[in-house]
């Protein structure tokens, strides 16, 4: 896989996405789903986002890098392509070797860390995110709050260098990455930490495994809209 697609039409993209043990998952979301919940929610929420991301144009392949064995199993059924936590040092040390693993097929590759809790991801939007980081170097994409990152991408021969966890859209500013200013891409940016984020993805429509999960959960409001995969 090279950098651009064979039409010249744009960035052709590898996505990393990383995801912790479910039994450690969404732990604040605690008091709202009940624990036995959580791993199961957890794992829809990263179901969704990596359907919608391959249905996404410009996207040629999504990495996990998780050492969950159920996760594995049922994102690598959703499409993704599974890579061990063989760091196992946390969130950047996981997206740094995912990334690692992506360039080592495809030097050459275009390559971006992406969110594993974005539950209500359109592909359109994320393509517009993703067209919007085409140019050198390396750029971000805030989160809802405003103090996160759900998005680091970086163009071909250029290092990720990630810097995830707490207020990473300073950290990834003072880096020298490019902030991404773009509107209504609110499904890019809406990643779920707490019940107010559920009940805000679950406002934007979220996809199908996402919507089944919160229904059986009943604990938070269950008035999920399901998004096809494909749907902008």
């Amino acid at each position: 896989m090279g950098p651009m697609r064979e039409d010249g039409a744009g960035v052709v993209w590898s996505l990393v996405v990383p995801l912790k043990p479910l039994a450690l998952a969404k732990s604040r979301l605690a008091g709202a789903v009940a624990d036995r919940r959580r791993p199961g929610l957890a794992l829809a929420f990263a179901q969704d986002t990596v359907a919608a991301a391959l249905a996404c144009p410009g996207v040629a392949d999504v990495v996990v890098v998780t050492d969950d064995p159920l996760a594995a199993g049922e994102l690598a059924a959703v499409g993704a392509r599974i890579v061990a936590d063989e760091p196992a040092r946390g969130l950047n040390a996981a997206l740094a070797h995912g990334a690692r693993s992506v360039r080592a097929r495809a030097p050459r590759a275009a390559v971006a860390a992406l969110n594993a809790d974005l539950p209500a991801l359109r592909p359109g939007e994320l393509a517009r995110v993703l067209r919007a980081a085409e140019g050198p170097g390396r750029w971000f994409l805030a989160d809802a709050a405003g103090t996160g990152t759900t998005l680091l991408a970086a163009g071909p021969g250029v290092e990720l260098a990630p810097a995830f966890g707490g207020p990473s859209r300073a950290r990834h500013a003072a880096s020298g990455a490019t902030e991404i200013a773009l509107a209504g891409v609110e499904s890019v940016r809406q990643d779920v930490d707490t019940v107010d984020d559920l009940r805000a993805a679950l406002a934007l429509g979220v996809g199908p495994h996402t919507a089944r999960r919160v229904g059986e959960a009943g604990e938070v409001p269950a008035g999920a809209r399901p998004v096809a995969p494909g749907a902008g």
